[in-house]
Formats: structure tokens, C-alpha cells, sequence
């Protein structure tokens, strides 16, 4: 569910790197916000990432 309804920004993927250099996987996740935006005049509920808010992208209602 972290994708950002205004910009498509998701979820990266790659490895956690030990001292040892044992690999495993791990996620990082966008802050990804619940928002009430205005689209086209009335209210909306978006998934919006934090980059988009900050930006101006986004007029919150």
C-alpha cells in the first residue's frame, strides 16, 4: 500500500550488509501520508508521500 497516489513513489528494495558481508533482503518504505486533498473542487482522501506535500503538489482540504 506505500505508493504515493501523486508521484507513484514505492517501496525500495535491496540487501541489509553485515560485518561479515552476510547479505539479506530489507524494504524501505515512503512516508506515505493519509491526506484530505482538493481535487477538482471537492475532497478527497489520498495516499500522498511527504517529498509531494512539502513541494506544493497537493492542496490540503
Amino acid at each position: 500500500m506505500a505508493k504515493c497516489d501523486i508521484c507513484g513513489k514505492g517501496a525500495h528494495f535491496g540487501n541489509n550488509v553485515s560485518h561479515s558481508h552476510r547479505r539479506s533482503n530489507r524494504i524501505w518504505n515512503s512516508n506515505i501520508q493519509n491526506v484530505k486533498c482538493k481535487v477538482n473542487g471537492a475532497s478527497k482522501k489520498l495516499h500522498v508521500c511527504t517529498r509531494c506535500l512539502r513541494s506544493g503538489k497537493v492542496e490540503r482540504a
